[in-house]
């Protein structure tokens, strides 16, 4: 690590340093715009002290819904625009699986549609909020503020692609994450306030042990997540007419992650169990209302056994759906690979659906765990919903952290790899 950041340092890296400070300097622009609120209203006017089911929204937008800013909604309309396109992507819609089967070309297409489902949904969803959090409004001045809201969007959209195409790592993920990153500071403000300031002379200890029993819950989270995140099963491939000598005696292998889905089931689920609670907010239906938080919210017993089972049913779906076994398998006898001791075409995908199967099972309990952990920690210890461990959260920002670092690794060691060919040549 210390050597990537001398090498990053380096004169010969000077481009390398001001994509990483042109990173940094949009990251700063975004957490700005989450402070500005929407032009015409007062933090009076906003009752957003109580997201509830949206707390998870407005952590992954960096607290701007809370603030009801410009970019109060983020990138969540790409991100729900992203998830029904890979559904139509799983033979819903057959022009969805011509375009997946177009390579990069298909994949540029999928992401336009994506940004114009995304600007729909994000003045849906600004409409709707607008009704659900500002008091007293007309419905002209409700689209008024859903179309500044889309814009919002539009713009943190904008300065995503451009840290991909001109900064480091993927924009659209590094933007959830500095938002995430960005709430960390106030929710540990926030606890310790709630458990040990407001607390009496005799209660301090116990205020003072649960604060110490989440720091090491947090801290746990984090480690398990990074040993999930790292972990991947490896299966072992061979070409034909090529021996291990001509790899340099490096062994050929396909790597499977213990959690190929990633965090998608989880924002699968939390998406899912929103859109009643949402509803029945908008609607003001009193049984509506109580039917839903009976039944259909992660702090009771139901609502948290089918949040887990959608977690499962969600990894396996999205898995299945981005790594493609029998593309898997078909790609490998065009190329004169196999796997060894297993025959190509239907064996090899079967053999690679059973590995799926198996490491899905594992990655997926461990994301439920994951998940829960913080569901559970904040019914038994009555915290508000602002604060929790991290769970969904945390695990987005790890995955998105390892993945920039390697990122910036492979860069470093292509350019030293260059530097030292261009030194052979003067030679």
């Amino acid at each position: 690590m210390f050597a990537n950041l001398k090498q990053i340092f380096n004169h010969k890296n000077k481009d390398l340093r001001k994509r990483i400070y042109f990173t940094l300097l949009i990251l700063f622009i975004f957490k700005l715009g989450t402070t500005i609120v929407v032009p015409g209203l007062d933090k009076e006017s906003i009752g957003t002290s109580d997201l509830g089911f949206l707390e998870l929204l407005n952590v992954m937008g960096g607290g701007a819904l809370s603030q009801f800013s410009i970019f109060a909604l983020g990138v969540t309309p790409y991100i729900s625009a992203s998830i029904i396109t890979t559904l139509f992507q799983a033979g819903i819609i057959p022009y969805f699986v011509e375009l997946s089967k177009q390579g990069q070309t298909g994949r540029n297409k999928i992401n336009q549609i994506n940004r114009y489902i995304g600007m729909a949904l994000a003045f849906i969803q600004g409409y709707f909020y607008s009704n659900m959090f500002i008091q007293n409004g007309t419905p002209a001045q409700y689209l008024l503020y859903a179309l500044i809201l889309t814009a919002g969007t539009a713009l943190v959209l904008w300065m995503a692609d451009q840290i991909t195409q001109k900064g480091v790592g993927n924009g659209v993920s590094l933007i959830i994450m500095a938002g995430i990153i960005a709430t960390l500071p106030n929710m540990f403000v926030s606890l310790w306030n709630e458990l040990v300031v407001t607390t009496t002379a005799q209660t301090l200890f116990l205020g003072l042990t649960k604060f110490l029993l989440f720091v090491l819950i947090f801290i746990a989270i984090l480690v398990g997540i990074i040993f999930v995140e790292t972990s991947e099963r490896r299966v072992p491939i061979q070409y034909a007419n090529k021996t291990n000598a001509s790899y340099g005696k490096q062994q050929t292998y396909i790597p499977f992650k213990l959690n190929s889905s990633g965090v998608m089931p989880v924002i699968f689920s939390s998406m899912l169990f929103a859109v009643p609670a949402l509803i029945a907010k908008f609607s003001k239906n009193g049984s509506v209302t109580l039917f839903i938080n009976k039944w259909l919210t992660t702090s009771t017993v139901t609502g948290f056994i089918i949040y887990i089972v959608c977690i499962f049913a969600f990894a396996y779906f999205y898995t299945f759906i981005s790594l493609k076994p029998d593309e898997l398998a078909e790609n490998l006898s065009k190329n004169g690979g196999f796997i060894p001791g297993v025959r190509p075409g239907r064996e090899t995908e079967n053999y690679i659906k059973t590995v799926l199967k198996r490491i899905t099972t594992i990655g997926a309990f461990a994301l439920s765990i994951i998940a829960g952990i913080p569901i559970i920690f904040g019914v038994v210890s009555k915290l508000s919903t602002s604060i929790t461990i991290g769970g969904t959260g945390l695990l987005i920002v790890v995955g998105v952290a390892l993945e920039t670092c390697k990122q910036l690794e492979s860069e470093l060691v292509t350019r030293s790899y260059t530097q030292r060919k261009r030194g052979r040549r003067r030679v």
